[in-house]
């Protein structure tokens, strides 16, 4: 059969996330104790369970229910949150069960995200701490309420002890089951401030060695449920062939030869695309192939070709004429650099990089009537309903998310693209459940990449070498612009998350940041660290550059332009005595970087090595020292700080998405280079907390001061050879060297 579509006259719109939503889901438990359970109602579940208030339930034989907030994708978050609420409960953590909080933002929305429930920018501890240690505590007064009234004593005379009340006088107690079965909340219920809670000197959670992630044995023994997992009665599977090039439509469809593969159910043609259902993942995929489609060719994308446009971005950094939107500004940069005794003056570009998630993105979703429900390795609940609530065209409270465990998110799995595919092909037989399940090639070409992006950094020195001005001109397209409008229009054409971490605690007397957008309709999106992945690639090289110009140690000049900043002081000089700083190494060069993105400090040391014929990069070791304020899981943090250096030399070194016209020209593994576990390098951390400093995020904090430590070790070992373009292929390498 042949269709020959017409444009169509409504698309789906780019909603931003703010939705009020609600909904419950069902639980699905697995793991050993402390345990985990996915889409959980927490409604009681039996006779005498007591439900203090929306995120914690006792049952009668003392097992506390807490809810966690952010999804689980690797980072340990269901791990960390309940254990805050765990921690001012005074909760035994091996009677703590774990559940995934209900797509219900007016409940569980991330207070410092919007208030939507959305896992990203490192922002779910600090977002939710100060929330989940007061629910907590409010727990535990009522606790001491109830069992006041069951021992008929004063308040004041009791106290709490891991999972029990006890009153000393007495030498009475009550666990917290007993209490849950017989006591009767009070009423008004206690209000619990911030001098309810514990004192650091008191926690038994937060900062142990011995708290182990409540979500490794499940995926240890193979009982960990993913969104790929997912199985349900009666479901049918989906694919869906996309444009090769973004926002082109089908025209003509030829599905002939695609419905007469066996187990070939539906074809579905999409506003964007045609989709495939069947009885079989196999099916759908071969029927995928056989699709004969004439697409559109109006999309101005068609005129997106990267490195074209990259080099258009690096003029337009340097053309200091054309003024961008204000990111910040402390005195008069320009000025200052005018009157400087020398001028240096550089830029520093990035290509687009993928996600490449290890779970290839899916969701399976069920329409009925005007009700959709999803079971989805999704880092957007809220944005979930709200697109899902438009394609059925009903409201979002009517869409329950069931969110499961994520395998790897990176921010890609906050969108909503394979979400709307699982939800138009379910619609499309309502009834039956649809499970969607991208190919790795569709995951790679139709992913939303980190920006192209270039920036031009011009520094003016004094005749001693001190700096007396730093402009940073950062060239790239927005993602709030198409992510969150509304954000992007009341900030005046500014995206802070491409120019995250442009912004530095380096005691310069002007510094100015300017964001230059440059809309050319190629979807980018958030991406590990986003952009502080890549503006403090460009500062923190700066910075040795500068120490070379005066002559002197780069660690030595950070620690002088730290000199009030004794927390970033601390991580530096404790990576260098790590790595040995001022040890020479035969063959070998050091390079030094620091960030102090996402309310955490981190320093790191690279030790590489060069082949100069080839221009390969070996990164043989990096030392790293975080300071993430209050450390409530340092084992964690650890772990996170490998991956974020593991990821942070894969993107430094080799991964690289080219656009052609319009078209992605990788697809796959083969063609998308990521790091290899022969290329890890060996990684030494130490984490040094600051006692009363504010929760910092650590889930991103480990990439960005990686590849600037590798660019300056390459510099130390060269002699100057200075790295400006990610990733360091070996062709860009041997330039540098031969220029």
């Amino acid at each position: 059969m042949t269709h020959i579509l017409q444009p169509q006259s409504r698309a789906l719109s780019r909603r931003s996330f703010l939705v009020t939503v609600g909904g419950l889901g069902i639980a699905v438990a697995f793991g050993r104790s402390p345990g985990l359970a996915y889409g959980a109602d927490m409604a009681p579940s039996a006779q005498g369970d007591f439900r203090p208030n929306a995120w914690v339930t006792i049952a009668a034989d003392g097992t506390v229910s807490i809810i966690a907030p952010a999804v689980e994708m690797g980072q340990g978050i269901t791990t960390t949150l309940p254990l805050l609420v765990a921690e001012e409960l005074d909760a035994d953590w091996n009677r703590v069960r774990v559940v995934q909080a209900p797509s219900d933002a007016e409940t569980y929305g991330n207070p410092g995200f919007y208030g939507i429930q959305l896992t990203g920018g490192s922002e779910s501890t600090r977002g939710y701490n100060a929330l989940l240690r007061l629910t907590g505590a409010q727990t535990r007064l009522v606790l001491l309420a109830g069992a006041a009234g069951m021992l008929n004593v004063p308040v004041k005379e009791l106290e709490t002890e891991p999972h029990k009340v006890v009153h000393p006088p007495s030498g009475r107690s009550l666990d917290y089951g007993e209490i849950a079965v017989r006591a009767v909340l009070p009423d008004p219920m206690p209000q619990a401030t911030e001098a309810d809670l514990k004192p650091s000197d008191r926690w038994r959670y937060i900062g142990s060695r011995t708290i182990r992630r409540i979500d490794v044995p499940s995926k240890v023994n193979g009982t960990a449920v993913f969104g790929i997992d997912v199985q349900l009665p009666n479901m049918l599977f989906g694919a869906v062939l996309r444009a090769p090039v973004q926002d082109e439509r089908p025209e003509i469809i030829d599905d002939a030869e695609a419905r007469n593969v066996p187990g070939i159910t539906h074809i579905v043609p999409l506003p964007y695309g045609v989709g495939i259902i069947g009885e079989t993942v196999e099916a759908t995929k071969r029927a995928k192939d056989l699709l004969k489609v004439t697409w559109s060719t109006t999309s101005r994308v068609r005129n997106y070709t990267s490195q074209r446009l990259l080099d258009e971005y690096r003029a337009v950094g340097r053309d200091l004429g054309q003024q961008g939107v204000p990111a910040h500004t402390n005195g008069d940069a320009e000025a200052a650099i005018a009157g400087a005794a020398r001028v240096i003056e550089v830029d520093y570009m990035s290509d687009h990089v993928a996600h490449a998630t290890m779970e290839p993105m899916n969701a399976t979703a069920l329409v009925t009537g005007d009700r959709v429900e999803i079971w989805a390795p999704t880092q957007g609940p809220t944005g979930t309903q709200g697109f899902a609530a438009e394609v059925v065209r009903t409201a979002p409270d009517k869409v329950k998310v069931n969110t499961t465990l994520l395998g790897g998110g990176f921010g890609r799995k906050a969108e909503a693209d394979f979400i709307v595919d699982a939800v138009s092909l379910a619609k499309a037989v309502e009834g039956r459940p649809v499970k969607v399940i991208w190919s790795r090639e569709d995951d790679v070409r139709h992913d939303t990449f980190r920006p192209l992006e270039a920036q031009h950094v011009k520094v003016g020195l004094d005749a001693e070498g001190n700096i007396v001005g730093w402009r940073h001109r950062i060239v790239a397209d927005s993602i709030f612009a198409r992510t969150l409008p509304p954000v992007f229009a009341e900030a005046g054409g500014h995206d802070d998350v491409v120019t995250e971490g442009a912004k530095f605690n380096y005691a310069v007397p002007a510094h100015q940041i300017e964001y230059l957008r440059q809309d050319k309709g190629l979807a980018i999106g958030f991406w590990f660290a986003v952009g502080v992945g890549y503006t403090r690639f460009a500062i923190e090289c700066v910075i040795d550059e500068i120490a070379a110009a005066r002559g002197i140690d780069p660690a030595a000049l950070r620690l002088e332009l730290l000199k009030d900043q004794p927390r970033a002081r601390k991580v530096i000089e404790t990576v260098a005595r790590m790595a040995e700083w001022d040890r020479a190494r035969d063959g070998r060069g050091l390079g030094l970087a620091y960030s102090d993105a996402f309310g955490s400090h981190c320093a790191q040391v690279a030790e590489v090595s060069l082949n100069r014929d080839t221009g390969e990069i070996r990164v043989h070791k990096v030392w790293c020292a975080i300071d993430p304020g209050v450390a409530i899981q340092p084992l964690h943090i650890e772990a996170m700080m490998m991956t974020g250096i593991t990821n942070g030399t894969g993107h430094a070194l080799f991964e690289q998405i080219n656009v052609v016209n319009g078209e992605v020209q990788e697809s796959n593994f083969d063609t998308y280079r990521v790091i290899r576990m022969s290329e890890a390098p060996e990684i030494e951390v130490a984490v040094v907390p600051t006692p009363g400093s504010p929760f910092g995020g650590i889930g991103q904090a480990g990439l960005p001061p990686t590849g600037p430590a590798i660019a300056n070790a390459v510099a130390h070992l060269t002699g100057g050879v200075r790295l400006r373009h990610y990733p360091f292929t070996p062709d860009r390498v041997k330039a540098a060297l031969e220029a």
